[in-house]
Protein backbone atom coordinates (compact mmCIF):
# COMPACT_ATOMS: atom_id res chain seq x y z
CA UNK A 1 0.00 0.00 0.00
CA UNK A 2 1.50 3.50 -0.93
CA UNK A 3 2.00 5.49 1.73
CA UNK A 4 2.94 9.53 1.86
CA UNK A 5 3.97 11.01 4.68
CA UNK A 6 2.39 14.37 6.41
CA UNK A 7 6.16 16.45 5.40
CA UNK A 8 5.87 15.32 2.02
CA UNK A 9 1.64 15.87 1.24
CA UNK A 10 1.94 19.25 3.50
CA UNK A 11 5.15 20.28 0.68
CA UNK A 12 3.09 19.12 -2.34
CA UNK A 13 -0.39 21.05 -0.91
CA UNK A 14 1.64 24.12 -0.56
CA UNK A 15 2.50 23.84 -3.79
CA UNK A 16 -0.47 23.16 -4.92
CA UNK A 17 -2.14 26.42 -2.75
CA UNK A 18 1.09 28.52 -4.48
CA UNK A 19 -0.18 27.54 -7.97
CA UNK A 20 -3.76 28.75 -7.03
CA UNK A 21 -2.24 31.92 -6.03
CA UNK A 22 -0.33 32.63 -8.86
CA UNK A 23 -3.72 31.99 -10.69
CA UNK A 24 -5.65 34.18 -8.41
CA UNK A 25 -3.25 37.17 -8.67
CA UNK A 26 -3.51 36.98 -12.32
CA UNK A 27 -7.17 37.07 -12.94
CA UNK A 28 -7.71 40.17 -9.94
CA UNK A 29 -9.46 42.88 -11.52
CA UNK A 30 -7.49 45.50 -12.44
CA UNK A 31 -7.78 49.31 -13.38
CA UNK A 32 -8.40 49.88 -17.09
CA UNK A 33 -7.51 46.25 -17.62
CA UNK A 34 -3.85 46.98 -18.14
CA UNK A 35 -2.97 43.01 -17.32
CA UNK A 36 1.57 43.99 -15.72
CA UNK A 37 1.15 41.81 -12.42
CA UNK A 38 3.62 38.71 -12.80
CA UNK A 39 4.16 35.83 -10.46
CA UNK A 40 6.34 33.12 -9.88
CA UNK A 41 6.68 30.14 -7.28
CA UNK A 42 10.35 29.90 -5.74
CA UNK A 43 10.34 26.19 -3.20
CA UNK A 44 13.82 24.88 -3.59
CA UNK A 45 15.86 25.46 -0.07
CA UNK A 46 18.96 26.67 -2.38
CA UNK A 47 17.25 29.62 -3.72
CA UNK A 48 15.31 30.64 -0.58
CA UNK A 49 18.64 30.75 0.95
CA UNK A 50 19.88 32.82 -1.47
CA UNK A 51 16.87 35.56 -1.16
CA UNK A 52 17.89 35.06 2.99
CA UNK A 53 21.25 35.78 2.41
CA UNK A 54 20.47 38.81 0.14
CA UNK A 55 17.95 40.35 2.72
CA UNK A 56 20.08 40.08 5.65
CA UNK A 57 22.97 42.16 3.03
CA UNK A 58 20.14 44.27 2.27
CA UNK A 59 19.22 44.89 5.67
CA UNK A 60 23.22 45.24 7.09
CA UNK A 61 23.48 47.89 4.00
CA UNK A 62 20.53 49.78 4.62
CA UNK A 63 20.22 49.62 8.27
CA UNK A 64 16.33 47.70 8.04
CA UNK A 65 16.80 45.29 11.45
CA UNK A 66 13.33 44.20 9.70
CA UNK A 67 14.88 42.31 6.51
CA UNK A 68 17.21 40.66 8.83
CA UNK A 69 14.46 39.39 10.94
CA UNK A 70 12.32 38.66 8.18
CA UNK A 71 15.58 36.52 6.58
CA UNK A 72 14.81 34.41 9.66
CA UNK A 73 11.22 33.63 8.87
CA UNK A 74 11.70 32.84 5.56
CA UNK A 75 14.19 29.66 6.21
CA UNK A 76 11.18 28.22 7.63
CA UNK A 77 8.81 28.57 4.48
CA UNK A 78 8.09 25.93 2.24
CA UNK A 79 7.48 27.97 -0.65
CA UNK A 80 7.38 31.77 -1.70
CA UNK A 81 5.15 33.20 -3.99
CA UNK A 82 6.33 36.13 -5.26
CA UNK A 83 4.04 38.65 -7.00
CA UNK A 84 4.72 41.89 -8.78
CA UNK A 85 3.81 44.46 -11.54
CA UNK A 86 6.23 44.96 -14.83
CA UNK A 87 6.11 47.83 -16.37
CA UNK A 88 3.74 49.96 -13.91
CA UNK A 89 3.25 52.90 -16.18
CA UNK A 90 0.69 55.48 -15.35
CA UNK A 91 -3.53 54.60 -16.27
CA UNK A 92 -3.43 57.86 -18.34
CA UNK A 93 -6.38 59.01 -15.73
CA UNK A 94 -4.69 62.49 -14.64
CA UNK A 95 -6.34 61.84 -11.48
CA UNK A 96 -3.44 63.04 -9.13
CA UNK A 97 -4.13 60.55 -6.53
CA UNK A 98 -0.37 59.58 -6.08
CA UNK A 99 0.73 63.34 -6.02
CA UNK A 100 1.78 63.49 -9.96
CA UNK A 101 -0.26 63.90 -13.32
CA UNK A 102 0.31 60.78 -15.50
CA UNK A 103 2.72 62.80 -17.41
CA UNK A 104 5.07 64.04 -14.99
CA UNK A 105 4.80 60.62 -13.26
CA UNK A 106 6.44 59.63 -16.72
CA UNK A 107 8.80 62.16 -16.78
CA UNK A 108 10.58 61.76 -12.94
CA UNK A 109 9.93 58.38 -13.04
CA UNK A 110 13.51 57.49 -11.82
CA UNK A 111 15.76 54.69 -9.68
CA UNK A 112 16.22 55.31 -6.18
CA UNK A 113 17.43 53.58 -3.38
CA UNK A 114 15.19 50.30 -3.66
CA UNK A 115 12.56 50.96 -6.00
CA UNK A 116 11.71 53.24 -9.13
CA UNK A 117 9.69 56.00 -8.51
CA UNK A 118 7.25 57.53 -8.13
CA UNK A 119 4.14 54.93 -9.24
CA UNK A 120 0.86 55.12 -10.44
CA UNK A 121 -1.67 55.01 -7.62
CA UNK A 122 -3.76 52.97 -9.44
CA UNK A 123 -1.09 50.53 -10.35
CA UNK A 124 -0.15 50.24 -6.71
CA UNK A 125 -3.88 49.50 -5.81
CA UNK A 126 -3.70 46.78 -8.50
CA UNK A 127 -0.74 44.98 -7.16
CA UNK A 128 -2.26 45.09 -3.99
CA UNK A 129 -5.90 43.32 -5.22
CA UNK A 130 -4.00 41.00 -6.44
CA UNK A 131 -1.90 40.61 -3.52
CA UNK A 132 -5.03 40.26 -1.58
CA UNK A 133 -6.53 37.55 -4.05
CA UNK A 134 -3.42 35.56 -3.76
CA UNK A 135 -3.45 35.49 0.11
CA UNK A 136 -7.08 34.25 0.48
CA UNK A 137 -6.39 31.21 -1.53
CA UNK A 138 -3.68 30.71 0.99
CA UNK A 139 -5.62 31.70 4.02
CA UNK A 140 -8.91 29.64 2.99
CA UNK A 141 -6.93 26.50 2.53
CA UNK A 142 -5.30 26.83 5.79
CA UNK A 143 -2.05 27.76 4.18
CA UNK A 144 0.61 29.94 6.59
CA UNK A 145 1.28 33.69 4.79
CA UNK A 146 2.48 36.79 5.12
CA UNK A 147 2.71 39.46 2.89
CA UNK A 148 6.79 41.18 3.02
CA UNK A 149 8.04 43.62 1.07
CA UNK A 150 11.61 42.79 2.11
CA UNK A 151 11.35 39.38 0.42
CA UNK A 152 10.31 40.97 -3.53
CA UNK A 153 13.27 43.58 -2.59
CA UNK A 154 15.71 40.62 -2.49
CA UNK A 155 13.93 38.74 -5.00
CA UNK A 156 14.32 41.36 -7.63
CA UNK A 157 18.18 41.97 -6.26
CA UNK A 158 19.16 38.11 -7.15
CA UNK A 159 17.14 38.38 -10.56
CA UNK A 160 14.44 36.27 -9.58
CA UNK A 161 11.68 37.70 -10.56
CA UNK A 162 11.47 40.32 -13.53
CA UNK A 163 9.44 42.98 -12.20
CA UNK A 164 9.54 46.76 -11.23
CA UNK A 165 7.61 46.32 -7.75
CA UNK A 166 7.66 43.18 -6.10
CA UNK A 167 6.65 41.29 -2.52
CA UNK A 168 6.75 38.08 -2.00
CA UNK A 169 4.34 35.96 0.58
CA UNK A 170 6.32 33.12 2.32
CA UNK A 171 4.15 29.98 3.26
CA UNK A 172 4.25 27.35 5.53
CA UNK A 173 2.14 24.06 6.75
CA UNK A 174 3.68 24.10 10.47
CA UNK A 175 2.05 23.79 13.95
CA UNK A 176 2.78 28.07 14.78
CA UNK A 177 2.84 30.32 11.81
CA UNK A 178 6.56 31.40 11.58
CA UNK A 179 5.77 34.65 9.52
CA UNK A 180 3.87 36.10 12.23
CA UNK A 181 5.05 34.22 15.87
CA UNK A 182 8.22 35.95 15.81
CA UNK A 183 10.85 38.10 17.90
CA UNK A 184 10.03 41.75 17.87
CA UNK A 185 12.46 44.16 16.62
CA UNK A 186 15.23 45.32 18.66
CA UNK A 187 14.73 49.57 18.90
CA UNK A 188 17.49 51.23 18.32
Amino acid sequence: MPIIQDKDAELDGVIQVAKLMCIAARTAPKARGIDNVVSCIVYGREDIEKMALEMERIGKELNWNFMIRDADSIRKAHAIVLIGLKNPIPTGLNCELCGFNCEEIKKIFKERKVFKAPYCAFQLLNLGIALGSAVKIASDLNVDNRIMVSIGIAAKRVGIIDADIVLGIPLASLGKNPFFDRKPLERR
